[in-house]
């Protein structure tokens, strides 16, 4: 580990900045932010405009697309140059990220290459995560697009996608650095535990899909209630309502994607608690322990957070607190699965 601290510390320092993109990222959504920047241009939007004049020009800019024409401008107290820069400063902030991402990224690497810290393999590795980057760059772009046309709100599938591949890029960016932390082998490996591991793994992510569905849909705003959805319903009769059959409604209504959400959540507990229970039949090594019991604590809290977003109407801060959560217990199970594995 030693040799290759500062290359941990390059990726790591990656996570985190994927981290905060992400925390960001779900402000601009929470705040409606995300369709301010009508355009996209690498070098020109590196700052916000820089006078009065280049204010005025990206208002009136914004003002011939669909959010202002048929969302905004009916506003109550009316929507004016302050709100709109309110707005562009969190869409700009997360495109800004993205560049220091990229800048983190690549100088780093050629500066590794150029002294050969980089093994083969971990080169490999970190070939696909420049594609990985540079792809959801392309996805940011893609989602946004599709509310720039008709629909004054971006497609849920778009949104679900680039929010769900950030948290694989930084999951695949852990495991790579996790290689490095502990470059020996683990002797204690159950495979029982290690497939268990990887269904929950596969299953957090399936969850993280249908929450950027909830979240693209703003499905959180109904059916406020727990355990059981709005009068008193296990299965809102409105799941059926929304569409034509249940497949397509929960994956495009709104009341059956917060039924999809809702539910599988208790699937992931229930995963992450097997996970801890069957590994009492086991003499597991600290580091193995310490990432199963702490995914039962990141899990419940995820849980609870979760229903208390739902219970309070989706309040920025709460919104905010369960996608964060959500990123450490990916990190929690990324970590877990790598020492149950390696």
């Amino acid at each position: 580990m030693k040799s290759n601290k500062s290359v941990i510390i390059w990726l790591l320092s990656g996570c985190v900045l994927l981290f905060i993109m992400v925390m960001v990222g779900g402000i601009t959504r929470l705040t409606n932010s995300g369709l301010s920047m009508t355009d996209w241009h690498l070098i020109t939007d590196t700052f916000p405009p820089t006078s009065e004049e280049k204010w005025n020009e990206a208002f009136e800019a914004y003002k011939t697309f669909p959010e202002y024409q048929k969302i905004n401008q009916y506003k109550t107290g009316g929507f004016n140059l302050e709100d709109y820069k309110f707005i562009y400063f969190w869409e700009w902030f997360h495109r800004f990220i993205g560049r220091i991402i990229g800048i983190v990224f690549i100088i780093p690497f050629i500066y590794f290459l150029a002294k050969k810290k980089l093994d083969k393999e971990t080169i490999k590795k970190c070939l696909i995560l420049l594609v990985m980057g540079g792809f959801q760059g392309f996805l940011g772009w893609f989602m946004v697009k599709s509310g720039l046309i008709d629909n004054p709100d971006v497609s849920h599938f778009r949104l679900a996608l680039h929010l769900t591949f950030a948290f694989i890029t930084f999951a695949y960016t852990l495991w790579v650095a996790l290689d490095l932390i502990y470059p020996k082998k683990t002797e204690t490996l159950f495979p029982q535990l290690k497939k268990i591991a990887q269904i929950a793994l596969i299953v957090l992510i399936i969850q993280i899909i249908w929450g950027g569905f909830v979240a693209g849909l703003n499905a959180g705003l109904i059916h406020n209630h727990w355990p059981l959805m709005s009068d008193g319903q296990f299965f809102h009769e409105s799941i059926l309502l929304e569409q034509s059959n249940i497949l397509k409604a929960i994956v495009e209504g709104k009341s059956g994607v917060q039924f999809f959400h809702r539910t599988f959540a208790y699937v992931v507990v229930f995963l992450m608690f097997l996970l801890y229970f069957k590994s009492k039949k086991y003499t597991l090594n600290s580091h193995q322990q310490k990432g199963i019991i702490l995914l039962q604590i990141v899990v419940l809290l995820q849980f609870t957070l979760g229903v208390l977003t739902l219970l309070f109407h989706v309040p920025l801060w709460l919104g905010l607190a369960h996608q964060l959560v959500a990123f450490g217990l990916l990190t929690t199970m990324v970590y877990t699965l790598h020492r149950l594995s390696k």
